[in-house]
């Protein structure tokens, strides 16, 4: 059984930064591109950032693009950790951040609230 657990979230002010993390157990997660997603209120979840699962290649929503930076950790087969580090934050990006697969076939974890001030 897949369990993703993200971690890191927080309240903000804009131009600060935060650094999420994802960790994920249950199989062997290295095989797999991985990816951040987000979900404001009242909006549709949406893609924010994926890193292919040799970690070489990263790919970003054009609106956190030079922003944030997806990373991950597969030292461990049996846990891979992704992070995104989130620089410069705008209101704009406020939101639950979840990690899961790209495209995503895990079940989403509960995600983590971050939340930027003006």
């Amino acid at each position: 059984q897949v369990q993703l657990v993200e971690s890191g979230g927080g309240l903000v002010q804009a131009g600060g930064s935060l650094r999420l993390s994802c960790a994920a157990s249950g199989s062997v997660f290295s095989s797999y591109n991985m990816g951040w997603y987000r979900q404001a209120p009242g909006k549709e979840r949406e893609f924010v950032a994926t890193i292919t699962r040799s970690g070489v290649t990263t790919n970003y929503a054009d609106s956190v693009k030079g922003r944030f930076t997806i990373s991950r950790d597969n030292a461990d087969n049996a846990k891979t950790t992704v992070f995104l580090q989130m620089n410069d934050l705008k209101p704009e990006d406020t939101a639950i951040y979840y990690c899961n697969t790209v495209p995503a076939v895990w079940t989403w974890g509960q995600g983590t609230q971050v939340t930027v001030s003006s």
